[in-house]
């Protein structure tokens, strides 16, 4: 690790030594973040999954059951029973934090179109099948709203772990072990000029003595 370029006196051994220590710190920090941001990602990600593979299943089976029932219909019956939208459904978003990460928090208002939550048509016009079918898919709304929750909050965490990786590595392995080697170099060279001037000051010292004896 090739050291910093900077003058090896007192006044930068103290700057770079207080560098260090706050460098030192901010590792530190550092690295208590990411683990607890690789602690609540790891919570969320099981929870995706969980989460995933229910609304994936009730979704299919949902599906099924439409398509056979549709299959038991006249298909323009059964467009024309679907014509007209019986929910309006407006989508509100907040933003949260999680260790300074910025999430959605996702939130629905559902409003009727009339006094009923049925679609506009006749019980007698449909099976049994496609009402169950259309109450079963309408019931997954819920899920598939904090899925999407979920999956956005993962990703957003997945970049801010993958920064804060980036700075760990950045000060462990350069930017602590060149201050910590560059202050190394400035001590070894003021002791060096300090054995210097010490020899110097001696023989200036002997030099002053032999002097003295002579006179």
């Amino acid at each position: 690790m090739a050291k910093l370029n900077v003058k090896p006196t007192r006044m930068e051994l103290r700057r770079l030594k207080s560098q260090l220590v706050t460098a030192t710190s901010g590792h530190k920090l550092l690295k208590d973040k990411q683990d607890e941001l690789m602690r609540q990602f790891i919570k969320l990600i099981r929870q995706n999954n969980e989460l995933r593979e229910k609304v994936e299943n009730s979704l299919v089976g949902s599906m099924q059951d439409f398509v056979l029932a549709k299959s038991l219909e006249n298909d323009q019956m059964v467009q024309g029973l679907f014509a007209v939208p019986t929910k309006e459904i407006s989508l509100r978003i907040r933003i949260d934090s999680i260790m300074s990460v910025r999430v959605p928090k996702m939130h629905t208002d559902v409003y009727e179109h009339g006094q009923t939550d049925r679609a506009y048509y006749s019980y007698s016009n449909s099976n049994s099948g496609m009402d169950e079918a259309i109450d079963e898919i309408s019931a997954s709304l819920d899920d598939l709203l904090t899925l999407a929750e979920i999956e956005k909050t993962c990703q957003l965490m997945a970049d801010e772990i993958e920064k804060t990786r980036r700075r760990v590595n950045s000060l462990e392995f350069r930017t602590i072990p060149q201050l910590e080697e560059t202050i190394y170099f400035i001590e070894m060279k003021l002791e060096e000029t300090e054995r210097a001037n010490v020899t110097r000051m001696m023989k200036v010292k002997d030099m002053d003595k032999d002097n003295d004896e002579e006179d």
